[in-house]
């Protein structure tokens, strides 16, 4: 796989950064999580600022139950909505890190880290947002081997090294962690015209992975036991960009990842397990 290209990033940047001022400028429903939040998301969802709402571009609920405690990083954390709705679930003795590439978004981000510890009744921040690629977490003040969860929203089909990303992923968590991802994946593999289209991959669908090779990699990177917990269609309410991309089928997928083996753990379970549906 081939690194990032600098205009590739640059307009990703733009897009995220620049052309979508809220998640209704979207071109398609791709980059939306769909469904009803679950009922732990729902409740910390009401105490996240609409300033954060309003510019969250994501297609799931990747938000572990009962973390009370943990270290959380989230890939590509955008304008913090994911972040914040970990950080009240972390508590005061948790930390989340958020980590992204455009600072437009995480300007958002920051700017209300005052207002959401207020809301959350803590004194002292327990998140921490820095800009970099999810691709190198070498940036970041995260040692090998510390954190106990990493979760990511609609954002790594986005990185064309996503073997690079999920990498990185292994090298951060503990034995025992959990990464756990939401994404778009497709029924087949895509042609160059629909992956390198610019507007296709800013909005999700151009980056897509074939859900086999997506699983493929998660087990090449050391997550030997992929469980699917979520699947939902993606339609594409956009004519120009439906006739682009064919026959090819989108879903919203998450997943959980466990950095195996599975050890003493350091914080509380991280959920009910969902049964492995394939792929």
């Amino acid at each position: 796989m081939h690194a990032p290209s600098d205009d590739a990033r640059a307009f990703l940047r733009q897009y995220y950064g620049e052309t979508l001022r809220t998640s209704s400028d979207l071109a398609t429903n791709a980059c939306c999580a769909s469904g009803a939040p679950p009922a732990h998301v729902a409740a910390a969802l009401s105490n996240v600022s609409e300033a954060v709402l309003e510019r969250f571009y994501g297609c799931g609920f990747p938000i572990p139950v009962a973390v009370d405690g943990c270290r959380v990083l989230d890939l590509g954390c955008g304008t913090g909505r994911d972040v914040y709705l970990l950080s009240q679930l972390v508590g005061p003795t948790g930390f989340v890190h958020g980590v992204d590439m455009t600072e437009a978004q995480l300007v958002v981000a920051r700017d209300t880290v005052d207002e959401h510890m207020t809301r959350f009744g803590y004194e002292t921040p327990n998140v921490a947002f820095h800009q970099g690629f999810i691709e190198d977490l070498s940036t970041l003040p995260i040692e090998d081997s510390t954190l106990d969860v990493v979760v990511s929203n609609c954002v790594v089909n986005l990185s064309p090294t996503k073997d690079r990303v999920l990498a990185e992923v292994a090298r951060v968590l503990r034995a025992g962690g959990e990464f756990y991802l939401s994404d778009v994946v497709v029924d087949r593999r895509l042609p160059h015209a629909v992956s390198a289209d610019p507007l296709l991959h800013a909005e999700c669908l151009g980056g897509a992975l074939y859900v086999h090779d997506l699983l493929d990699l998660c087990r090449a990177a050391g997550f030997a036991d992929p469980r699917v917990v979520t699947r939902s269609p993606i339609t594409i309410d956009h004519p120009d960009l439906q006739r682009k991309v064919g026959a090819a089928r989108f879903e919203s997928l998450t997943l959980r990842l466990f950095a195996l083996p599975d050890l003493e753990p350091r914080c509380e379970d991280y959920g009910q397990i969902a049964t492995y549906q394939g792929g």
